[in-house]
């Protein structure tokens, strides 16, 4: 079993990209959360519209019959203004939960961006060092191979 590498490039960097993961991470969550239950509203809406349109129109009945009809049609009628008045509500916290998990998502890419632009500064320097170096050695050997052949200057 082979163990990774330890990191040892900016652990003070990775340990705020860790920390904006779990909050990138909580509210995307909250997102879902909220959109879940702004869509649950929704359902609850359409539902007492259907109800709504399905309720048969007064048509000559018994006072009795009229005023039962009245009655369910007034709560009916609340339950509808209660649900639209929910619908914006949830419409209001889903909003709010995208622009934080939005807020969150582009702190984390930044810390990520920064991470990856200096792992490829630490690359590009590390190419450099080894360019030289073989600089160095093809030179040395230039230099074995030119006192060899007795070729002073």
């Amino acid at each position: 079993m082979t163990r990774p590498p330890l990191i040892t490039h900016d652990p003070g960097l990775r340990a705020v990209a860790r920390v904006r993961g779990v909050r990138e991470q909580d509210s995307r969550l909250g997102l879902r959360q909220a959109l879940a239950e702004h869509h649950t509203s929704e359902g609850r809406l359409a539902r007492l519209d259907e109800q709504r349109d399905r309720t048969p129109a007064l048509v000559e009945s018994s006072v009795t019959e009229f005023l039962a009809t009245r009655q369910s049609l007034t709560v009916l009628a609340d339950a509808l203004r209660a649900a639209r008045a929910d619908v914006a509500s949830r419409a209001v916290v889903a909003a709010e939960a995208r622009g934080r998990w939005q807020h969150d998502r582009t702190r984390l890419e930044a810390v990520e961006m920064l991470l990856e632009r200096r792992a490829a500064a630490r690359r590009a320097e590390s190419d450099r060092r080894e360019a030289r170096e073989l600089d160095d050695l093809a030179a040395q050997r230039w230099q074995r191979r030119r006192v060899g052949r007795g070729g002073g200057s």
